[in-house]
């Protein structure tokens, strides 16, 4: 079976492809030959994977599921949420990203985040929503080299290091994507 996965970032297509079996091929935005910046505007994590999966169903007519994520921090409201990838502006900077929660952390004893991501998958017609969320708590300073977005300041309820201090395969096997992609091969293999 061949899925399209609404996105060009690499390192979620690899780590997804590590998290489908060999039997379901992976294919890229790019794969497709759609280079369009689809247009995240929805104010939900689900509205916006609904919003990328509709683009390509209905512009390329291929069975495909996108994913959104954000990090929530307790402290923030929920913050950064749907706006996790440019919390910081214009344009997107993980960095800037990263320094923008830690300097609104400032004194705050609360540290308790989740890491959360939506899946929504639009195949032969029908769409289905998949969710992830783990729990963990924000560091005070960056650590790590592996991963991207706000792993370096990200330890998951349990562990005792970052996201970015974990390797690739290890992250997937307990993340946010990694559960709700779980979520989504249970019920593609059961088609």
């Amino acid at each position: 079976m061949q899925l399209v996965f609404a996105s060009n970032n690499k390192n979620k297509i690899k780590e997804i492809q590590l998290l489908v079996p060999n039997s379901i091929q992976i294919l890229s935005l790019e794969d497709i030959g759609c280079l369009d910046d689809i247009p995240e505007t929805a104010d939900t994590i689900e509205g916006n994977a609904i919003l990328k999966a509709n683009y390509v169903t209905d512009k390329f007519g291929f069975n495909c599921f996108a994913d959104d994520s954000g990090l929530e921090v307790d402290a923030l409201n929920g913050a950064p949420g749907v706006y996790s990838a440019r919390y910081a502006g214009e344009p997107k900077d993980d960095n800037k990203n990263i320094e923008k929660v830690l300097e609104n952390l400032t004194g705050t004893t609360n540290r308790k985040a989740n890491f959360k991501t939506v899946i929504c998958l639009n195949l032969d017609g029908e769409q289905h929503l998949f969710t992830g969320i783990i729990n963990g708590r924000i560091i005070d300073e960056k650590i790590g080299t592996n991963g991207f977005g706000y792993d370096p300041i990200f330890v998951a309820d349990g562990y005792e290091k970052t996201f970015a201090e974990l390797s690739m395969e290890e992250k997937s096997s307990i993340s946010h994507r990694g559960i709700a992609v779980k979520q989504l091969v249970k019920f593609l293999s059961n088609k």
